[in-house]
């Protein structure tokens, strides 16, 4: 066993992990990702891949507090620019296809609720319009009956999961980074001003000093903040997915329900991906989840509903993965109180904004000003300690911005 130094140690090889070791590497940082098992395996790999630009619905199946969806839109619009020019940023193609998307309402309430949020994404600079339901089916014939209206977002899309974080990990590699699989970490402890981790086991120890670490192990954030005297309230969760056979190239646009948990997409490959958030069976967190029989019949029959040619499709298989996740069901960012040199991010959408996470995560460790404000998203509201004294000022901007929307 030897100590090795960096400038920063990722925990988490996740997109969020390999975009932050990309931007900081790309900046001249000296930076050592540490995965527990094989790099984008876990939420990172079982995501959809949804480039989610127009605002999202507010409340996946079972979920017990809506997101504030007014906050996230100027989020949304920076991560867009992002995706635009991320294939060229990273020198390779991870299939980003930005071919516009629908979000469907089936009812008066949630056609109220695209007028709502169309409001919001003009505020936020995101071009959407308003169609009722004649308009989106001359849009887009393969939608259904019951659809009563629809938003129309032209920067929606999606990308390839299984390329993104390979390619973000390739470009940190590229310039002197560095990733280790199958390397769990085991201790963070406080070293004179920095850290210092230890990750393996026996001969595959590896103790690393340095004076940042960035938390980005998705439904494990929470433990690994804990390692180093951290509580943080997180709540990961676990969803599942769906896919069809293979098909000739039918729907090329990214279909969401306002309302209901539902995304539709047709990738390259031609399988047709469904999703929206439905609950998987059971979240394990030291082996695989189990897919749920019951969130397969709600999130199919929704999609035959919405889409009727689904169902001529034979299913092809399921999967469930883990995310991490917040009380309040909005994006964690930042270095966290009272553990200087300590950040963490992740959340729900992660994937959609893992582009704008790793360059707002450059700047805060190098003391720069982020490309978004992020203050009222940091790790003080999920700590008791700082929450309800310390962290006031932060919690009143997050209820500001909600009470605004309202």
């Amino acid at each position: 066993m030897s100590t090795r130094t960096a400038d920063a140690v990722i925990v988490g090889a996740g997109v969020l992990g390999a975009s932050v070791a990309s931007h900081l590497a790309r900046s001249g940082h000296r930076v050592l990702v540490l995965e527990r098992g094989a790099p984008g395996r876990e939420g990172s790999g079982t995501t959809a891949g949804n480039l989610h630009m127009q605002a999202v619905h507010t409340k996946r199946p079972g979920q017990a507090v809506p997101l504030d969806s007014a906050r996230f839109l100027p989020l949304q619009r920076a991560a867009s620019d992002r995706w635009e020019t991320l294939e060229e940023e990273l020198e390779t193609s991870v299939e980003v296809r930005r071919t516009g998307g629908f979000t469907i309402a089936e009812t008066e309430e949630q056609y109220q609720e695209l007028r709502d949020k169309h409001g919001w994404e003009a505020a936020a600079g995101i071009h959407t319009e308003i169609l009722d339901g004649d308009a989106a089916r001359a849009a887009l014939p393969l939608l259904g009956p019951t659809v009563a209206a629809a938003t129309w977002c032209d920067l929606d899309g999606y990308a390839n999961p299984l390329k993104v974080t390979p390619a973000y990990l390739d470009s940190a590699t590229r310039h002197g980074g560095r990733t280790v699989a199958f390397a769990p970490v085991r201790r963070i402890t406080r070293n004179g001003d920095g850290w210092r981790v230890v990750a393996g086991r026996g001969a595959a120890e590896r103790v690393v000093d340095t004076p940042v670490v960035v938390d980005v192990a998705g439904p494990w954030l929470g433990e690994i903040a804990a390692m180093a005297g951290i509580t943080l309230r997180m709540t990961p969760v676990a969803i599942q997915m769906h896919a069809t056979v293979r098909s000739s190239a039918t729907m090329s646009h990214l279909v969401q329900h306002i309302g209901e948990g539902l995304s539709v997409k047709q990738v390259t490959a031609g399988n047709l991906l469904i999703g929206g958030g439905w609950p998987a069976l059971s979240m394990d967190l030291a082996g695989r989840s189990d897919a749920s029989l019951d969130s397969l019949v709600g999130n199919v029959a929704l999609a035959v509903r919405v889409l009727p040619f689904i169902r001529d499709l034979r299913l092809l298989r399921m999967w469930a993965g883990p995310l991490a996740a917040t009380p309040d069901e909005m994006p964690v960012i930042g270095e966290v109180p009272g553990a200087p040199g300590f950040y963490v991010a992740g959340g729900t959408y992660a994937f959609t904004f893992a582009p704008l996470w790793g360059e707002t995560l450059r700047c805060l460790i190098e003391g720069k000003p982020p490309p978004v404000d992020v203050s009222d998203l940091g790790p003080g509201r999920l700590m008791e300690q700082w929450s309800q004294e310390d962290n006031g000022p932060e919690q009143e901007n997050h209820q500001d911005r909600r009470s605004k929307r309202c």
